[in-house]
């Protein structure tokens, strides 16, 4: 998974979690720490001998999070795969809506918001899909009309399987 802290974007991974002791790699950088919840939100964490007293304070939408830690505040984003994707796009693209959408992994398609003929607004939704049980929305980048939809709610995608055509 791929987290943003402040401007910086790190891939963390979960390598093992056994009790309280958890292993991460982080940037290709293994950690061990243990962790053990104090109460709601509030973290013991101890590495390297070292004992840390951790406040994760969970934002809007659940993806974002306010963590303090030894009296530094640090803002950070869980990037989830429609955002990494939009990102990538966002680079190649500078933000302009392809006329096709394709997914960007093997899904499931939750919910279609969209039918052919609907005029959506960049940032609008059109659909939710689901991947290694994380939902995700897609939405698109610019204004568009939705001239052809090829999936349905329930539909098993494969990565880069064609989902939808628009008139950008």
């Amino acid at each position: 998974m791929e987290i943003q802290i402040g401007d910086k974007l790190q891939q963390v991974t979960l390598l093992s979690k056994e009790g309280n002791n958890v292993s991460i790699d982080i940037d290709g950088e293994v950690y061990n720490v243990d962790v053990a919840m104090l109460q709601n939100g509030v973290y013991s964490l101890i590495y390297n001998g070292n004992s840390y007293k951790a406040e994760l304070t969970k934002g809007e939408g659940g993806k974002h999070y306010t963590a303090n830690v030894n009296y530094s505040t640090y803002q950070i984003d869980m990037l989830d795969s429609q955002a990494k994707y939009m990102r990538l796009r966002k680079k190649k693209s500078n933000a302009v809506q392809a006329d096709t959408i394709t997914v960007p992994m093997s899904c499931k398609i939750v919910k279609v918001y969209v039918k052919p003929g609907d005029e959506v607004k960049c940032g609008d939704t059109l659909f939710t899909m689901e991947a290694m049980k994380m939902q995700s929305n897609y939405k698109v980048a610019s204004d568009c009309t939705i001239k052809e939809v090829l999936i349905k709610d329930g539909d098993t995608m494969k990565a880069n399987d064609l989902v939808m055509k628009l008139e950008v």
